[in-house]
């Protein structure tokens, strides 16, 4: 009989989520806004080795640190290779490398020269007898590749004693038996990877990770759309019109004129890539299936059925429904838009057959028609928050089939603290660089993380509270703020 693995037991759990390393945007004198989310001067480097080095002092003994999900965000890295080893696509050069393991690889050593800093704090960190799970999110799906993992550990150069200190997991761990630490994700129709399993499909030959509907977007729509922060929903998705408008004339004109092109055809790109994809059969071997599982059960300090469990309480992938992709992309208000202008011309047209008159008069039917355009605009709300109040709905599930009480995810950049039906749930917010203005002066949510240690009142037990890294300090978030924020905020 095998010893149990170090990993399934711990005394203090540290959780942090939504890093976002990315590589970082070349300064343009012209365009001084674009991008500016990515500037160097914004890393979060610095300050997290800060964080590290304040948790070792005031926290004894062994840490376990949970990078739970989108630690990397390899959909926005932009760099491509001086001299690339591999085909490079007229898509690829203007919205990023594809999932393909030979890139993925390049692009992680991307980020890792990027962060040079925070790679060397974690490596200390880890050197301090402590250890590192990374749990994937779907930002940084590209860690499914073994490959990958194996170069990420390899840039850290830890001494043979201290390899065993650093895990992957593919989309969750149960922490000492009494935390279900997920990145959140899978609950999330948009951007649930569709078989954590087996994530691969082959397309035109190639084999390739299969990105989420949510994570294409971004990819096509937000890379090419330089002054919309993807960290932050404010930066792209406005309250009216008139904002837009605001928007446009502040910004837009003098950065991007032609938004609404690129706008178009990145949304055209998203659909077709999704589409392609979300409907190939996932590449796996039923030989060798049973081994993959118990290989995941066993990585994330859990059992087979729970594996399986787990996956089948996750979301249904929104591209099987084409419709909702079409309305999130905003794709059928432009079909809709169009067809009004045509049915204009069209009248226009047959009624300039039996009397000859000004093209002006388009402008005519083009009034009467655009009401209904207005009407269907106003009333498509967007799926995202009522699936949002779906993902809270499944936490207790999750909770009862992992047998714990308590339940810490990330995703959706909001620090959570509360309770849902008699379980404890956290979102430990993000650390990526989100900022309410173009300009990067106002800064989005706050630096939070878990922390899960012994109860002194029961040092068998162990409680979990939410705190914030100001920077040169550690402070505890009340529940009562982090009660309200959820009830304000749950339907995002």
């Amino acid at each position: 009989m095998s010893l149990p693995s170090p990993f399934y037991s711990a005394i203090h759990t540290i959780v942090v989520s939504d890093l976002h390393l990315a590589d970082a945007e070349p300064p343009h004198p012209k365009k001084p806004l674009w991008k500016r989310f990515k500037g160097k001067d914004l890393f979060i480097d610095g300050t997290f080795k800060l964080f590290l080095e304040k948790i070792q002092k005031i926290v004894p003994g062994p840490i376990e640190l949970i990078f739970n999900g989108d630690v990397f965000d390899f959909d926005s890295v932009m760099t491509l290779p001086a001299k690339p080893e591999f085909s490079i696509s007229w898509l690829e050069r203007r919205r990023g490398l594809a999932p393909e393991e030979a890139k993925s690889r390049f692009k992680i050593q991307v980020i890792l020269d990027a962060h040079s800093t925070w790679l060397e704090s974690v490596r200390e960190f880890i050197l301090n007898g402590n250890r590192v799970v990374f749990n994937i999110g779907n930002h940084d799906m590209e860690l499914h590749w073994p490959s990958v993992c194996r170069d990420l550990q390899n840039r850290m150069n830890l001494p043979e004693q201290f390899q065993d200190s650093v895990r992957f997991t593919e989309w969750f761990y149960i922490s000492n038996q009494d935390t279900l630490i997920e990145h959140g994700n899978q609950y999330d129709a948009y951007c649930l990877c569709s078989n954590p399993i087996h994530p691969l499909i082959k397309k035109r030959g190639k084999v390739l990770m299969r990105l989420p509907f949510g994570n294409l977007a971004g990819k096509y729509m937000l890379n090419g759309m330089g002054l919309m922060n993807p960290h932050v929903d404010s930066s792209f998705i406005k309250d009216s019109v008139f904002e837009y408008m605001i928007f446009f004339m502040r910004y837009v004109i003098r950065t991007q004129p032609l938004l609404l092109f690129a706008w178009f055809w990145s949304a055209i790109a998203t659909l077709i890539v999704s589409l392609q994809e979300g409907f190939h059969r996932a590449l796996n071997d039923p030989l060798t299936v049973d081994t993959r599982v118990e290989g995941i059960a066993q990585r994330a300090n859990s059992t087979v059925p729970v594996v399986w469990a787990l996956k089948e309480v996750h979301a249904h992938p929104a591209i099987f429904s084409p419709l909702k992709i079409l309305r999130e992309l905003w794709l059928d208000r432009a079909i809709l838009f169009s067809l009004v202008i045509f049915i204009s011309f069209e009248i226009f047209a047959t009624v300039n057959v039996f009397a000859n008159i000004s093209i002006a008069w388009i402008v005519i039917p083009f009034l009467i028609l655009l009401p209904m355009f207005i009407f269907y605009a106003r009333s498509v709300e967007s799926e995202v928050s009522k699936l949002q109040k779906v993902a809270f709905a499944m936490i207790p599930f999750s909770a009862r089939i992992a047998k714990v009480s308590r339940v810490i995810q990330g995703h959706t950049h909001q620090e959570i603290h509360t309770q849902i039906k008699g379980i404890e749930y956290f979102n430990t917010g993000t650390w990526s660089p989100a900022f309410h203005d173009i300009e990067c002066t106002k800064a989005y949510g706050r630096k939070c993380f878990a922390w899960i240690k012994p109860d002194l009142n029961n040092p068998r037990n162990r409680i979990c509270s939410l705190y914030e890294w100001t920077g040169t300090d550690i402070v505890l978030i009340p529940i009562n703020e982090t009660d309200q924020f959820y009830a304000t905020n749950s339907s995002h």
